[in-house]
């Protein structure tokens, strides 16, 4: 820490002692005072509040970025853990059909026999552009022996390339 040079401590001399006394008596020496109080800051022993420094290069650049960010969604990858890969190949196949803008917009039917499982994909709105994509958003159902469930959900695919799930959601569970 730097010390004050000796006109910042002659200024707060005269401040205690009262020097700084004009002509005029009492207020001059009121105005003298309140000057040298008000140029005590620009005097020079100011010094920065905060400083921010590393105490190696090596150290400043060596902060890991981290592997995911808030920015960047997960985008759903099926309609839950519970399909199989086959599974899921089969129902990919029914979104596919069910979401394409040229299609009649009527719901899509998947079944696997060695599983047991099977659903509909039924295109609930009109296609939409969003960045650069072609999105529709649909409503999906998974039925097991003894249970089945419900998803809402948003597909998009690149011009000439293959739907992918962007949105899916849970709805409640009936049966």
């Amino acid at each position: 820490m730097r010390r004050c040079d000796f006109r910042t401590k002659g200024i707060a001399a005269k401040l205690s002692h009262g020097g700084f006394s004009g002509r005029i008596g009492g207020i001059g020496r009121a105005w003298g005072r309140l000057a040298a109080l008000a140029l005590l800051p620009l005097s020079g022993c100011g010094l920065p509040i905060i400083t921010f420094q590393a105490d190696t290069v090596a150290e400043a650049t060596s902060a890991s970025e981290p592997a995911t960010t808030g920015s960047i969604e997960r985008h759903p990858e099926s309609f839950g853990r519970d399909l199989g890969a086959e599974d899921w190949r089969r129902a990919h196949a029914a979104l596919a059909v069910a979401l394409d803008p040229q299609g009649n917009g009527r719901p899509v039917k998947w079944d696997n026999p060695e599983t047991n499982l099977r659903g509909s994909v039924n295109p609930t709105g009109l296609p939409y552009v969003s960045n650069d994509q072609i999105c529709r958003d649909f409503l999906a159902s998974v039925i097991a022996p003894g249970r089945s469930r419900f998803l809402r959900g948003t597909g998009c695919k690149p011009s000439g390339g293959e739907w992918t799930l962007k949105r899916v959601r849970g709805t409640k569970t009936v049966i």
